[in-house]
């Protein structure tokens, strides 16, 4: 009799799951033109600035992190607040003129990581301005449609003032947060749209613009809820989201007065150190001194002058397009906020500009009009800025007056 082997049988060798990619969330699908287009646009501009360094034999990162505010925002981070510079004329400009998100950030950065300070400003910048691009284009989708969008986030980033997005200054950081909190509004999360709002207050002193935009936007709400017959203790309860962000949103913003106002010993704290710096509201009255001198003044220069007229002009018919086309109330104010804060103070005339560029529903309608444009004119018109955006840019951060 023959004996077998007695044997187990082999187990089953396990399969290998199949590794499928994650799928990409539509949110980020249909942003990525956008995000694209930006890019694209900054990186013509980048480029554009190290050819000129090159040109002259500088370091092009200095012109974007070390100079002008940019110092300021790196001292805080690295020393804190307590600065001051005292100018031959005898005026002192304290560091408290600056908000302390920025520096804040650069100081974790350069704390976790092994860059400084002023490389972590540009870094903050860098994500920042895509963050806002997002939002940028999740904003202009909203309101008029997905091409629309990705136009407004490549317009914004072809501003003659644009080279300030990729600068370790504020206007990045402030428009993301800014973007993203109007969106939430429209999209009525109002609490998102407050703690956003909170979080722009503690970077730059326009966020007053976004607390007005805010502070607009709930009220004409709950008066469009009033008058349809509800019962004030039904409003109140049904809104509880809605004044729960409203009440959040200038948190930041006052916050930072506040404590400013304990250093400086008065509730007026903040407005005294601006008045250090030269800055005041007059109603615009420097601005036209500024404007006459251009056409009139001992030193004239007629096309400078007609040119701020210009853009003036330009400004002021985005806005008349902005309101025949009904845009949406937050936004509208928003705008109107950031333009007048700009134009209504005593400050330097050649940061005006850039203090409007987080207004970035300002170029809303020229989107919109583009966007019905042939797909060839448009890439057309959209490069031609970018490359003019690029080139002022350049000379701008290469001279030696600040942005």
């Amino acid at each position: 009799m023959t004996a077998f082997p007695c044997t187990d049988p082999a187990p089953p060798v396990p399969r290998r799951p199949r590794l499928t990619p994650r799928a990409v969330p539509p949110a980020v699908t249909a942003a990525a033109p956008a995000l694209a287009a930006y890019a694209a646009v900054r990186l013509t501009g980048l480029l554009l600035l190290c050819a000129g360094a090159a040109l002259r034999d500088e370091d092009p990162l200095r012109r974007l992190n070390g100079r002008w505010d940019a110092v300021w925002y790196r001292r805080i981070a690295e020393n804190g607040y307590g600065y001051e510079a005292r100018l031959p004329d005898g005026s002192v400009h304290p560091d408290l003129a600056f908000f302390p998100l920025l520096p804040g950030l650069e100081r974790l950065l350069a704390a976790a990581t092994p860059i400084g300070a002023a490389d972590a400003g540009l870094l903050v910048a860098g994500v920042s301005s895509l963050v806002a691009a997002w939002g940028i284009y999740a904003v202009g989708a909203h309101v008029a449609g997905h091409r629309t969008g990705v136009l407004l986030a490549a317009l914004w980033g072809a501003l003659p003032t644009g080279f300030v997005q990729w600068m370790a200054y504020t206007e990045s950081l402030f428009t993301a947060l800014t973007a993203w909190s109007l969106h939430a509004a429209l999209t009525g999360r109002w609490r998102t749209a407050g703690l956003l709002a909170a979080a722009a207050g503690l970077c730059r002193p326009t966020a007053a613009a976004l607390l007005a935009a805010l502070a607009a936007a709930g009220a004409a709400n709950l008066v469009a809820q009033a008058r349809g017959g509800t019962p004030v203790g039904a409003l109140l309860c049904r809104n509880g989201r809605l004044l729960t962000g409203m009440l959040l949103a200038p948190l930041g913003w006052l916050g930072y007065l506040a404590y400013v106002g304990v250093r400086e010993g008065s509730p007026f704290g903040y407005f005294h150190v601006q008045a250090d710096w030269g800055n005041h509201i007059d109603g615009g009255a420097a601005l036209a001194g500024f404007i006459r001198d251009l056409l009139t003044g001992p030193w004239p220069s007629p096309l400078g002058g007609v040119g701020v007229c210009a853009a003036l002009g330009l400004v002021g018919g985005l806005l008349v397009a902005a309101a025949r086309r009904r845009q949406p109330l937050a936004l509208f104010t928003y705008t109107c906020a950031v333009v007048a804060l700009s134009l209504v103070g005593a400050a330097y005339f050649g940061s005006r500009p850039r203090l409007m560029t987080p207004a970035f529903p300002l170029l809303l309608p020229l989107a919109a009009a583009m966007a019905r444009w042939p797909v060839t004119r448009t890439v057309a018109v959209a490069a031609a800025a970018a490359l003019t955006s690029g080139i002022y840019g350049a000379v701008t951060l290469l001279g030696d007056g600040p942005p």
